[in-house]
């Protein structure tokens, strides 16, 4: 397959005007076949969402295949070609067996699940956010590596409170086989720091579920800001972030070190009313959904509407892909294989209009959806 004149989104952050060749479902440096005009649209990379709950109506916490599939299925549909879906705080013998259907569910069509975001366990209890308090844990190797078998190894990222007793030992024991995060957190600057410096290398939703970035106490936003080898989580939805505090994001830390996510849940692609995370009722009406106490509960945005809503505010589309494609990618290790346009690459791509309105997605090198 051949696709013509369309502007190409390089690794860069950067389009230019360029012709991409693909070959056995991969994109090659020449190819035969078919021919696609993409003359003023935008090509970029297959979105990857590495955190999000739910979506059309579906919870990875209902632990069947078929609320896998309904959410591979969305997700594709929105130019969002692989994720992680991401759990909540769960009594254990409920999330083991969450965990054990991601490991059991063949690929069944959809966006690829590239792992699993272990996000609701070893939190703080006064920074829980819409996670139940009375399901968290503290830090614990032989419990993680329970729930990692549980997984059949496929947890690829896991967010810590690093205040929590025995935290830093924790950290110090799987920070060579898992990503980890700080979230969730009531961490001043200094634990943060630390734990930075002992292999951690994310933070969860900055500035959500953590203590403000002030001028005397910078927190765990300042740590993560001094720490290069950190990247940050940001929703950008405009609910959870002003806008103006999202521009400052990409101001601080640049597009290199920013990770878009959707932080979705089940009411997401689905009419305002009541639905469920975690085990407790929320509240969904325009694009908020809120636990009764008024607690955000995740988000009602897809990843291609967090991309839209950043545009919006002023970041350029280059740099609002890069965070939602390359970066993702690289933050789990599969730069290699995904996020970006470059030979070799599997052909996971959206074809963009200038509204930004999706024309065609095209998945291993086969056209899924098209205008």
């Amino acid at each position: 397959m051949i696709i013509e004149n369309g502007l190409v989104f390089r690794d860069t952050g950067q389009f230019e005007k360029d012709t991409i060749y693909i070959e056995n479902g991969r994109i090659a440096e020449t190819a035969q076949g078919e021919r696609l005009d993409a003359a003023g649209l935008y090509i970029v990379p297959g979105l990857i969402d590495i955190h999000l709950h739910g979506c059309a109506g579906f919870d990875v916490c209902d632990g069947t295949p078929e609320v896998l599939k309904g959410m591979a299925e969305f997700q594709l549909q929105n130019g969002i070609t692989a994720f992680c879906p991401a759990t909540m705080a769960l009594p254990l013998p409920e999330l083991e067996g969450v965990l054990e259907n991601v490991r059991k569910t063949e690929y069944t069509g959809g966006a690829a699940i590239l792992g699993i975001n272990l996000e609701g366990t070893f939190l703080a209890p006064g920074k829980a956010g819409a996670q139940k308090k009375e399901n968290l844990c503290p830090p614990d190797l032989a419990l993680f590596q329970k729930l990692q078998e549980s997984a059949g190894g496929k947890i690829r990222l896991l967010t810590i409170a690093p205040e929590l007793p025995g935290a830093m030992e924790f950290i110090g024991g799987i920070k060579e086989t898992v990503r980890i995060a700080l979230g969730h957190t009531g961490a001043d600057y200094d634990i943060a720091a630390s734990a930075f410096q002992r292999g951690v290398s994310h933070v969860t939703h900055l500035f959500n579920a953590m203590e403000p970035m002030g001028h005397r106490r910078p927190g765990v936003p300042g740590a993560a800001l001094d720490a290069e080898h950190v990247m940050v989580e940001l929703i950008g939805d405009g609910e959870h972030i002003h806008p103006a505090m999202v521009k400052a994001v990409f101001k601080m830390f640049g597009e290199d070190r920013i990770i878009l996510i959707s932080d979705s849940m089940r009411a997401c692609g689905m009419p305002e009313g009541e639905y469920t995370l975690g085990g407790q009722q929320v509240q969904v009406k325009g694009k908020k959904a809120l636990l009764a106490d008024g607690t955000i509960a995740g988000s009602v945005c897809h990843l291609m509407d967090m991309v839209r809503s950043v545009v919006q505010m002023g970041i350029p589309l280059g740099s609002a892909v890069k965070c939602a494609s390359y970066n993702p990618a690289k933050a789990l290790g599969v730069l290699a294989e995904r996020g970006s346009l470059s030979a070799g690459s599997v052909a996971d791509m959206v074809l963009l209009d200038k509204d930004l309105n999706i024309r065609y997605i095209i998945q291993e090198g086969r056209v899924t959806t098209c205008e």
